[in-house]
């Protein structure tokens, strides 16, 4: 049996580090971040979805939306293989 927390917990950190990691590259190459960013959709042009002008403001907001998110989604996905894991 896994551990609810310390699995969400990972998964609200690694979230959270991809998204400093990829919004520090877009600020950094553009076209670069383009690539990598689509690479992972099978080279669907979804990095234009993007934002052109990214505020600290904007970067925060979703940063925390991002984390949150994250750790909800590791909670349950523990607690739902362990529940199955049960049965």
């Amino acid at each position: 049996m896994l551990k609810q927390i310390p699995f969400a917990n990972a998964a609200a950190t690694l979230s959270g580090v991809f998204y400093i990691v990829f919004a520090g590259i877009w600020a950094i190459a553009p076209d670069f971040f383009a690539l990598i960013y689509n690479a992972q959709f099978l080279g669907a042009d979804v990095a234009r979805f993007f934002p052109q002008e990214l505020t600290v403001a904007n970067f925060i907001w979703t940063l925390v939306i991002l984390v949150v998110t994250g750790w909800i989604i590791g909670y349950a996905f523990v607690w739902f293989y362990n529940w199955f894991l049960k049965r």
